[in-house]
């Protein structure tokens, strides 16, 4: 077969809607077409009769399996189909295809047209069949304007109360249905705490503007946080954390595993931080669930995977693998934990320890030597009236 074609509309909800010439001419001499059961119902009066309907559903390697033996396919999308749309899904799944397109303004786009909000240095994230993590760095990060595409299972009202559950009231919410369609558009705008209330008509997009700024702070007091029995040497103490993390290196870093994270303080740290990283958190202690929860609220850290059980019998294989891991805590088995870490460290992975007594030290030190890695930093530090903490890297 010769080179593969897709032509690409993008339209609105409109069913009045105006498209280019050039567009209506694809279609006019279209034969096969595709695109959602949404889009079919809007353009089924422009497709030429008999036409074949190949629809976009999960999972999508079956869709374009049914697109082999096709040299031109006309698929309808919506609005832009390279801002999160079906174009990038053709590139990424047949980069050879030919890709002709027809854009239309994306669903954000239309929201700040209606709201008359200028929007270049607006932030957009897709909960579209995605995770929370894009969104909650966003939050974070406290971006000054957010458009968030929804989905049937994130909608406006379960967004709002995310939003609340970490304290992030600091924004107001405009939401638009049903946009492009004259007889179902509408725009709302209410605060936070009303929207965690409402129910919203899909199709739906969100645009957060933000009120006031949040506290994100670097360094955070130990008295500040939930303590695992009100007891204060449980928990890595603020300059100790600081410098874990500038070991860590974890700007360039994708997923970081905090062992032994007790009052979570390492962790939390480390998400304001750097809000992209995924975060996974173990402990041993079922009080380490609470702790976590409690004070990831507090900080307005969302997003941090917590493990509660022995990491040693732990499968984790079921969490993306780490380019970074903190040890805060080993229960004396330091050789097979440093073990098991190094079978899913990623290449260039760094480990960093904090040992508070000669014994784990020298553990540390031999353990890292069997698994084939080599200590490249080490700082002594003393706070207060504490004892003095020895921070060791391994690469």
């Amino acid at each position: 077969m010769s080179e593969q074609i897709f032509h690409i509309i993008g339209i609105s909800d409109n069913p009045e809607q105006e498209l280019s010439r050039a567009a209506l001419a694809v279609i006019a001499a279209g034969k096969v077409f595709s695109g959602g059961q949404r889009h079919r119902e809007l353009m089924a009066s422009r497709m030429p009769a008999h036409a074949l309907w190949i629809p976009i559903t999960v999972p999508l390697s079956e869709v374009f399996e049914q697109y082999r033996g096709h040299s031109d396919v006309v698929v309808f999308a919506s609005g832009d189909p390279l801002f999160y749309g079906f174009a990038a899904t053709v590139q990424r799944q047949l980069p050879e295809a030919v890709i002709d397109l027809y854009p239309s303004f994306n669903s954000m786009q239309m929201l700040a047209h209606r709201l008359l909000v200028p929007y270049q240095d607006m932030h957009a994230v897709s909960l579209t069949g995605r995770p929370w993590k894009e969104f909650d760095a966003a939050l974070i990060q406290g971006e000054r304007m957010i458009g968030v595409l929804t989905d049937r299972n994130k909608t406006p009202r379960s967004i709002a109360r995310r939003m609340l559950d970490y304290g992030y009231d600091n924004y107001t919410v405009s939401v638009g249905e049903c946009l492009g369609n004259p007889d179902n558009e509408r725009v709302t705008t209410v605060s936070v705490i009303e929207a965690s209330a409402m129910d919203f008509a899909f199709p739906n997009c969100m645009i957060l503007q933000r009120t006031a700024v949040r506290e994100r702070p670097f360094g955070i007091p130990e008295n500040r946080f939930d303590l695992l029995d009100g007891r204060a040497r449980m928990i890595t103490k603020m300059p100790v954390r600081l410098l874990s993390l500038s070991m860590l290196d974890l700007r360039g870093r994708s997923s970081f595993w905090d062992i032994g994270f007790c009052t979570g303080s390492v962790s939390i740290e480390a998400k304001l931080q750097f809000p992209h990283l995924d975060i996974t958190a173990f402990e041993v202690r079922e009080q380490g669930r609470e702790l976590m929860e409690n004070n990831s609220r507090r900080f307005g850290t969302p997003g941090i995977t917590t493990v509660i059980g022995d990491f040693m019998e732990i499968q984790v294989q079921e969490y993306p693998a780490p380019d970074a891991v903190f040890i805060g805590g080993h229960g004396g088995r330091m050789l097979p934990m440093l073990q098991k870490i190094d079978s899913v460290l990623k290449p260039g992975g760094v480990i960093v320890f904090n040992s508070v007594s000669e014994e784990s030290l020298e553990l540390f030190r031999q353990g890292i030597e069997i698994i084939g890695r080599k200590i490249t930093g080490q700082v002594r530090v003393a706070v207060d009236a504490h004892n003095p903490i020895e921070i060791l890297k391994a690469e």
